[in-house]
């Protein structure tokens, strides 16, 4: 019988500072507490900061994986990537951001396939831009989850991005109204924010998650959905987020237009 292979989940967004990455490292907090085997890549292959926030100290890339793949070098998909503990690894950023134009979108598929036989979740922090790397790595998820605050650009470019994917079809994709970032800014109460994006939001992360002293959890290198005090204090988003964990990763999303799991 046939390993069951990962899936592959990408945190996105229509716009910077929404929370991604510190979404990113929490979903892999949840499902390493699932027993899942996760890789955490970093796509934000420009200004990437996963390996910055978990303190890694990468001595392989994206990029060199890249250019091993292209060169026939490549042998183990371990040889490129950096442990945080025992069930949560990253495939870092370039370290020279001038590397991130040399990385060719052909070989996404490539690099999630040897992910998809390793691991059990795959969580791709992407930037906010649609460049080719962004489309390519959509087409290849089985599910997305895209972040928005209650602000205008963010909900308008939302706005956009849904009209595509109802154009295209896609319909493996969550909404996540993040208040925890820019507390206070309620311009939009939730009905506005539907009519606005002509989409439903699917989950809202509340603004009593916004955490004053998380540069200190940073520069510890510490996830916060594995910490006791964190959970204890915001039990309530953590258990949202854990929600959104499970549905992110549920075989009801196995058949919908997109899924390219095999």
């Amino acid at each position: 019988m046939l390993k069951e292979r990962g899936k592959v989940i990408s945190i996105s967004s229509v716009k910077g500072g929404v929370g991604k990455t510190c979404m990113t490292i929490n979903l892999a907090g949840l499902y390493y507490m699932m027993k899942k085997k996760v890789l955490i890549i970093d796509g934000d292959f420009y200004s990437g900061g996963i390996s910055a926030w978990l303190g890694i100290q990468n001595k392989k890339d994206v990029f060199q994986l890249v250019d091993a793949i292209s060169n026939g070098r490549f042998s183990s998909l371990s040889d490129y990537v950096t442990s945080y503990n025992n069930g949560i690894d990253v495939l870092s950023s370039p370290r020279d951001p001038r590397s991130a134009i040399k990385i060719d979108s052909k070989f996404i598929p490539v690099i999630l396939d040897f992910a998809k036989r390793e691991y059990d979740v795959i969580l791709i922090d992407t930037n906010h831009i649609m460049n080719d790397i962004n489309l390519v790595i959509l087409d290849n998820c089985y599910m997305s989850l895209f972040l928005i605050t209650n602000d205008l650009i963010s909900l308008k470019n939302m706005k956009s991005m849904v009209s595509i994917f109802k154009d295209t079809g896609k319909s493996n994709y969550l909404v996540c109204l993040n208040k925890s970032i820019d507390i206070g800014n309620d311009y939009f109460s939730l009905f506005d924010i539907r009519n606005i994006i002509k989409n439903n939001v699917d989950y809202t992360i509340s603004d009593s998650f916004y955490i004053k002293n998380i540069d200190r959890y940073i520069l510890d290198g510490e996830i916060l959905t594995l910490n006791k005090k964190i959970n204890r204090m915001h039990s309530k988003n953590i258990s949202r987020i854990n929600s959104i964990a499970f549905e992110l990763i549920s075989d009801k999303y196995k058949d919908v237009e997109g899924d390219n799991n095999g």
